[in-house]
This record gives structure tokens, C-alpha cells and sequence, in this order.
């Protein structure tokens, strides 16, 4: 998969560290979402999950530029914890992601400069950890084949597409999304394995 295909990077699933500084408790929470609203749902779920701690900052950021995200301090003090979360996930190019950062106050105050890096501290330890998976540019298709082709379209299609639908009509129709940078080795393969038969137009976004 080359580079320029890849939009950014998401997670693959739920991820969790902790990182103590001078006595304090930071369990960094890091969930993939898909919207603002599954977002707030996360947090609450996290909130529950550690009922008694002090504060659960978090940042969140969405889609392919990362330009809809929202950061929280929760109580503490102004940009010292929603912002360096923020940056953590930024550094690591990802989107569609929540982090969480759950602080047990330890009895020491840090300094806003000592707790602005302990929240990006902990971000960063539970990101450098946490499962990958990229988000790429895709082109939307329509193959059109006959019955005779089905089976050699469909394993085409199983190679380079990242899902796809039948429609079985006189003729057989695929809606598929192939990803930018199979779409000229798609195209070759279905051309070869059907001697010319079936066709594909590439619908516009």
C-alpha cells in the first residue's frame, strides 16, 4: 500500500496505560469513533468505569484533515490537558480517535508545565502501544459481467477491493470500493481473466 493512498490512521481497538507521576494516577484511554456523539458516549463510559478519579480530560479528533475535534481540561487548569492530548494524536497522525486521560490527584500539585507533560506523556504511552490501522483513498466502482465471468470476477475483487455487492440481473453487476492505487492493476486483471467481457465504470464521488 503506498503512502499517497493512505488519508490517516485510525485504531484498531480499545487501548489502556497508566503513568504515575509524583503520585498521581494518569490512565491514558484511547478508542477509535466515528462521530462527535460516539465520542461523548466513550467518555461517559469511561467516566463510569473510574468513578471516584479527579479529572477525565480528553481530546478527540475526526475525519480525513482531523478538523473537527474538541479538547476538555475538566477542571483542571485551562489548556494544561485537553491540548497536549490533542497534540499527542495529531503526532501520530491519527483521526476517528477519543483519547481519555483519567487523573488520581496524588496529594502533590505538578506545576502547569510538570501536568501539561504528564497528560502528553501519558497520551503518548498508550498511542506508541495501541494497534494502527490505516484509513485509505478509495474510488467507487461498478463491474459489469456475465454469468460465465462471476467466478473469476469475484476472486479479482476478493484481491483488490475493500468490500464489494452483487446485484444478479440478465447480467451480473458489482458495486465495489478499490482503493486508488489498485484501481490500474484491477483494471489489467479484469481485462485478462475475462478476455475483455467485463467492464467497470468508476462512479463519481
Amino acid at each position: 500500500m503506498s503512502e499517497t493512498t493512505i488519508l490517516y490512521y485510525t485504531l484498531s481497538g480499545e487501548s489502556r496505560q497508566e503513568l504515575v507521576v509524583k503520585e498521581s494516577r494518569f490512565i491514558a484511554t484511547a478508542v477509535p469513533v466515528v462521530s462527535k456523539e460516539d465520542a461523548l458516549v466513550q467518555v461517559e463510559r469511561v467516566r463510569q468505569m473510574f468513578p471516584t478519579a479527579t479529572h477525565h480530560c480528553y481530546a478527540y479528533r475526526l475525519g480525513a484533515g482531523g478538523l473537527e475535534y474538541r479538547t476538555w481540561d475538566d477542571g483542571e487548569p485551562s489548556g494544561s490537558a485537553g491540548k497536549p492530548i490533542l497534540f499527542v494524536i495529531q503526532k501520530y497522525r491519527l483521526s476517528d480517535v477519543l483519547v481519555v486521560v483519567t487523573r488520581y490527584f496524588g496529594g502533590k500539585k505538578l506545576g502547569l508545565g510538570p501536568l501539561a507533560r504528564a497528560y502528553a506523556q501519558a497520551t503518548e504511552k498508550v498511542l506508541a502501544l495501541a494497534e494502527r490501522i490505516p484509513v485509505v483513498r478509495y474510488r467507487r466502482v461498478r463491474v459489469y459481467c456475465g454469468y460465465q465471468d462471476v467466478d473469476a470476477v469475484i476472486a479479482i475483487l476478493r484481491r483488490h477491493a475493500l468490500d464489494f455487492d452483487a446485484e444478479y440481473r440478465d447480467a451480473v453487476e458489482f458495486d465495489a470500493r478499490i482503493r486508488d492505487d489498485a484501481l490500474e492493476t484491477f483494471a489489467t486483471e479484469l481485462a485478462d481473466a475475462t478476455n475483455g467481457r467485463a467492464g467497470f465504470v468508476v462512479e463519481q464521488s
